[in-house]
């Protein structure tokens, strides 16, 4: 496991397990594995995005993307952030029994069986594999579907930022009008995603202002003056930090980490550089050769070479 977390044989296998591989799996995964989470993501293949013909209304795409290539660069993504895409279905999420230790045992159709500390529900076309959480009838309920009665996750189990009343599950989907368009699928994922991980910095010691995750890269002009000392960021830290009931060598240990993670941000205009031509050639790599070339005229291609 990842983000310092002990061997121990009651340790839970992964982190993170993310039922669901489609817009909204992938944009919790994403979060949770670049934060530094242990994340897999369990996908069968089978996400609504692919019953759309075509993709018009994701930004950035002013021509539209197709699902097809709009779903790799998802999945292509997740290996960038460091998580784990395995085509399985999940069958069953149950409790660790006593002596096993806190979190979840999943199984899959494949008889798969691993651990994990946190849960996140993303698959939106049912949520039967989360029956043996359920207590006092109350996570689900029967709803009518094309005249037919079937037996669908409770809209109002998880509030809107997707907690649950079982600690450490989270649902992404199915939710209500959340998962019914792919950008605010992915979107949605991604916040869901920082709810949790917001609930894991403040188990660990961290509150206030300090709790919640922003996952950008900074400039290395946002290290200068005052900003370029440790110090600044420790008065800031601080400051920030409000209701934790962490000691104070705990205290001292997680600024001292939060400092450390803060400078790991920066980047150099040459570093930017550099991230922007690795993620065009990683883009490129998804794009028909042909209607790359097509794009590109002839002096372009030829200014090009000459400044090779």
């Amino acid at each position: 496991m990842r983000d310092g977390e002990g061997t121990d044989a009651t340790e839970p296998d992964h982190d993170v397990v993310v039922v669901g591989g489609g817009p909204t799996g992938s944009g919790v995964a994403t979060f949770t594995a670049r934060y530094g989470l242990d994340t897999v993501v369990y996908d069968r293949g089978n996400a609504a995005l692919a019953r759309a013909a075509f993709i018009e209304n994701y930004p950035g795409f002013p021509g539209g993307i197709d699902t097809e290539t709009l779903t790799d660069l998802f999945h292509d993504g997740l290996e960038a952030a460091g998580a784990t895409h395995v085509p399985d279905l999940v069958d069953a999420v149950a409790r660790r029994e006593d002596g096993e230790g806190t979190g979840f045992r999943v199984v899959t159709s494949e008889g798969e069986t691993v651990t994990a500390r946190y849960i996140v529900a993303a698959a939106w076309y049912d949520a039967s594999y989360l029956k043996p959480l359920e207590e006092d009838d109350e996570m689900f309920e029967v709803e009518m579907h094309h005249g037919e009665e079937h037996e669908q996750l409770d809209r109002s189990f998880a509030d809107a930022d997707g907690r649950t009343p079982i600690d450490g599950l989270y649902v992404a989907a199915p939710t209500e009008q959340r998962n019914a368009q792919v950008v605010v699928a992915a979107g949605h994922g991604g916040h869901v995603a920082r709810t949790l991980l917001q609930d894991h910095r403040e188990a660990e010691g961290l509150a206030g202002g300090v709790a919640p995750v922003y996952d950008w890269l900074r400039p290395e002009t946002e290290f200068s003056g005052p900003w370029a000392e440790r110090e600044r960021w420790a008065e800031w830290f601080e400051n920030e930090l409000d209701g934790t009931d962490a000691g104070d060598a705990e205290v001292e240990r997680l600024r001292e980490r939060y400092i450390d993670r803060a400078f790991d941000t920066e980047r150099s205009p040459e570093e930017v550089e550099e991230l922007r031509a690795e993620g065009h050639r990683r883009l490129a790599e998804h794009l028909d050769t042909a209607a790359v070339l097509d794009a590109v005229d002839d002096e372009a291609i030829e200014a090009y070479l000459d400044g090779r």
